[in-house]
């Protein structure tokens, strides 16, 4: 079995961004890190599972929600796994940073936050959530695609 990419780098090198992780014939995977790893300052459970709803639903909504295979998290609580078929590296960017600003200018009910529609229904922190976003903003505001590729 092949390992992934993201078991294979010094995660100690590693900051918040975006990475691919694997790429299989036209599907990718890319780890969305919102924190640095091992950095001993993590998010909160209930700011990371809004996110995740609030991730997933603006992607899922957007002109090329067709493309998006999945959202959702990382074991290891950095960040987010997104998994995209047929999309350009550009535009998965752009769908994670346009994901990010809905999430800090959101404001109502978290899509999918009921008990028959999630699991964890009662853990969600929306304004955890818009102050966590700003971090991932940032870093992604000019980001490349030459930035994709763990190089540690």
């Amino acid at each position: 079995m092949k390992k992934i990419a993201s078991f294979t780098v010094d995660h100690t090198k590693l900051g918040i961004g975006m990475y691919i992780s694997r790429i299989d014939g036209d599907i990718v995977t890319y780890d969305v890190r919102m924190v640095k790893p091992n950095g001993g300052v993590y998010l909160s459970n209930p700011s990371m599972h809004t996110i995740e709803h609030l991730f997933a639903t603006y992607a899922r909504n957007t002109e090329h929600a067709d493309h998006v295979v999945y959202v959702g998290p990382m074991g290891c609580r950095t960040g987010f796994y997104f998994i995209t078929r047929n999309l350009p590296h550009e535009t998965a960017i752009e769908i994670v940073r346009q994901s990010m600003e809905f999430v800090k200018d959101f404001e109502g009910e978290i899509p999918g936050a009921t008990e028959p529609e999630c699991g964890n229904y009662l853990e969600h922190d929306l304004p955890s959530a818009k102050r966590d976003v700003i971090q991932i903003l940032e870093k992604l505001e000019n980001y490349s695609v030459e930035q994709l590729q763990y190089n540690c």
